[in-house]
């Protein structure tokens, strides 16, 4: 995807959640503040570069939607535009972890795999020696981020911190929010054009958690 947006003039620049992928840190759970406060702190870097006329746009699949939504909430001024895709409005009752107050087995599914995760070394070809001692980091820090959902079983302020249906009047630049029937995310579409009263556009089709770029057709 960056390959052809660079053909069309966009400078495209993907960035790893500090304590993921090549970024210093501890990464121990998702959705982070101050992982929306990095993201806002990045996107003034982008807009001030000569390579950018100041205008920037987020877009992401899953992690990086949810991250798209949360951070245009935040109403960093250089943020013009998100594509979210695969996403959701509502921690709590619309995501992976509680449906109508009962726990999901995604909790459990999403948990282990998230685990496996969050201690996998950097890149030595990118972030050269230093790629131990990050890893070493993460090994001695590690937690399973399920526990932390399980203490929250109600609607508290955990889940309502990345939750935009808190305050749709939050979100003021343009929104294109995409998902799939075959997905669990697409119950978020139609409430975001139901509230959202910024430029909006949606589409939802016969795929799963996928950029309909890509996706199989679902039958």
């Amino acid at each position: 995807m960056h390959g052809y947006l660079a053909a069309h003039g966009y400078a495209c620049i993907r960035l790893d959640i500090v304590g993921s992928g090549d970024s210093e840190g501890v990464l121990q759970d998702e959705y982070l503040r101050s992982e929306q406060d990095d993201a806002v702190t990045a996107i003034a870097w982008i807009a001030a570069q000569p390579w950018c006329d100041g205008k920037v746009g987020m877009t992401g699949i899953s992690w990086g939607s949810f991250n798209s939504l949360q951070v245009v909430a935040r109403r960093p001024p250089a943020l013009k535009a998100i594509i979210t895709v695969a996403s959701t409005d509502d921690r709590y009752a619309d995501d992976m972890h509680y449906m109508g107050g009962c726990v999901l087995m995604d909790t459990m599914g999403w948990g282990a795999t998230f685990l496996g995760y969050l201690p996998t070394p950097p890149d030595p070809v990118v972030v050269g020696a230093a790629w131990r001692a990050m890893w070493q980091q993460r090994l001695e820090v590690v937690r399973p981020p399920v526990l932390a959902w399980l203490e929250h079983q109600t609607r508290d302020d955990y889940w309502r911190q990345g939750s935009v249906c808190e305050d749709y009047g939050a979100i003021q630049c343009a929104v294109y929010a995409v998902g799939g029937w075959a997905d669990g995310y697409s119950n978020a579409i139609p409430r975001l054009m139901r509230h959202l009263t910024c430029p909006k556009k949606a589409l939802i089709g016969p795929w799963g958690i996928a950029s309909p770029t890509r996706a199989g057709r679902v039958r």
